[in-house]
């Protein structure tokens, strides 16, 4: 991790900074602005890109995953251009629990792998652009998403060590960890062959 060089009253105001960007649901937001229902009506109920794009708008999914992705790289960018690298990890951090547990959504948010991702890029765009490539490897071979982003989660700590990021690889752990708690039910469904696959309604 990297040294704590920041008062913890700024690094609490970059806390603060990154659950507000993360809470915001894009996904809700374009589903009401497009008129797609209420994505938590649809399919898994999630509002994060996956459940959108079961509404059968490709545009606004691929839009809730940029838009995803880029809150939480804009907590990173935002943290260490105003602050440090220490700021950068907190917000990270925050930013990934703010789009879980988001406080306008009754602490009910998505699961994260959009921003999850978006932090990786952010935070070392060598061991970001590993995971995502592994995402899209194992969506092609497996068609379902849940099992792309647990394969992803689960080489992140990996990929930082191996390209050199061993700084964030305490970050990288939680952000794992969490990832996984939140597909809990997905795990249980993989187990069982019922998990749907990519682009099923």
């Amino acid at each position: 991790m990297p040294a704590i060089e920041t008062s913890f009253a700024t690094l609490g105001l970059w806390a603060v900074i990154g659950y507000l960007l993360g809470s915001i649901p894009f996904g809700m937001v374009l589903s009401r602005l497009m008129k797609l229902g209420d994505l938590r009506q649809i399919g898994s109920g999630n509002i994060g890109a996956t459940n959108v794009l079961r509404t059968g708008n490709k545009a606004a999914a691929a839009l809730t995953l940029l838009l995803d992705g880029g809150k939480g790289a804009l907590a990173v960018i935002a943290g260490r251009m105003i602050v440090g690298e220490d700021a950068a990890q907190i917000a990270a951090l925050f930013a990934f629990l703010g789009h879980c547990f988001p406080v306008w959504l009754n602490f009910k948010g998505g699961k994260g792998v959009a921003t999850f991702l978006g932090i990786m890029l952010a935070l070392a765009w060598p061991a970001g652009i590993a995971c995502c490539l592994t995402w899209l490897a194992t969506a092609v071979i497996s068609r379902i998403s849940s099992l792309s982003a647990l394969v992803a989660a689960g080489s992140s700590t990996a990929w930082l060590l191996i390209l050199d990021h061993g700084t964030a690889f305490f970050l990288g752990v939680a952000l794992t960890i969490l990832v996984y708690l939140r597909h809990s039910a997905n795990i249980a469904r993989l187990r069982a062959g019922t998990e749907p696959k990519i682009g099923q309604k």
